[in-house]
């Protein structure tokens, strides 16, 4: 086990770095606000380092957020594929992150790299990588979206040509909330219970993951965050802020777990939009911007035009 818990730090130390250079690079965009750290312990085991940085000038609010916590009993959400694991030690730790911009022309996005490990007496441990990201625009723009799943290509082409379109299909069909029949969002890539390769391949791919990111959201939020907006268009953000908080508080896996496991509960709600409303029975304006959003963007389509 010795060795197994020098891979456990190695990837520990990268989540720690990912975390920070992130952050350096939001803060980059940020006239004046800068991230504030909080630092917290577990009372079960374990603890993380949360960065959050509100009421700026382009992010709104934004959490970057790592954690490394440990329990003696694996909670029902993490056993659900793995009955055999139910009762198992465990340790789990990532980098989790959402943004949300005040500009309603820029989108909020999510990404989230993890690494998880099960233990039982005299057993081997299992361990399993996940993690993706996302993309949750209020107004729809081709290049944009083009560049983020060209971006989340180029960092799944050097381990299999095929596994994009795989990861794209499983994040599509993650984030869709079932009961407005929608996507969240454009999409992007998303993976779970990773351990098909080595150690060091799953482990490189999920860095080639959470290094790609910046490269994905970054020049997208330069190239729409000063764009003239109207109230008409920052209510329409507040009101699909509204999808955001229910797929999080309804189906989203990562808060299940925390909420189960007896987390931290500013930690896990962290994600949540700063000001959000819900409309009874809201339909925009027939051939308006938002309108298009719902029939041009929020469907399933492929990205890089290669169908």
């Amino acid at each position: 086990m010795s060795h197994f818990s020098d891979k456990i730090d190695t990837v520990k130390q990268y989540l720690l770095q990912l975390q920070s250079s992130i952050c350096t690079s939001l803060e980059a965009l940020e006239p004046e606000q800068r991230f504030a750290e909080d630092n917290w312990q577990r009372p079960q085991g374990g603890g993380g380092r949360i960065r959050i940085l509100e009421n700026g000038s382009v992010f709104e609010k934004g959490g970057v957020a790592f954690s490394h916590v440990t329990g003696t009993e694996l909670p029902p959400s993490a056993t659900a594929h793995r009955p055999e694991l139910a009762g198992a030690k465990w340790q789990a730790m990532g980098v989790s992150l959402v943004i949300h911009p005040r500009n309603p022309f820029a989108p909020t996005s999510h990404m989230n790299v993890r690494f998880f490990i099960a233990e039982k007496p005299g057993q081997e441990p299992v361990w399993w990588f996940g993690g993706g990201y996302d993309l949750t625009p209020y107004y729809g723009f081709e290049e944009d979206c083009i560049h983020w799943h060209q971006t989340a290509e180029a960092a799944c082409q050097p381990f299999d040509p095929n596994l994009y379109d795989r990861l794209k299909a499983w994040c599509d069909d993650y984030f869709y909330l079932k009961h407005r029949d929608e996507p969240r969002g454009i999409g992007g890539i998303f993976f779970d219970d990773l351990n098909d390769w080595s150690f060091e391949t799953c482990f490189a791919f999920m860095q080639s993951v959470g290094n790609s990111y910046i490269p994905a959201y970054l020049p997208i939020v330069e190239k729409r965050k000063d764009t003239p907006y109207t109230e008409a268009n920052r209510q329409w953000q507040e009101y699909r802020r509204g999808r955001y908080v229910e797929f999080n508080l309804v189906f989203d896996r990562g808060t299940l777990f925390g909420l189960q496991s007896g987390g931290r509960t500013e930690s896990i709600l962290m994600s949540m939009p700063p000001v959000v409303q819900w409309r009874y029975c809201f339909e925009p304006e027939p051939g308006s911007p938002e309108q298009a959003l719902l029939s041009h963007y929020l469907i399933d389509r492929d990205w890089l035009g290669r169908g």
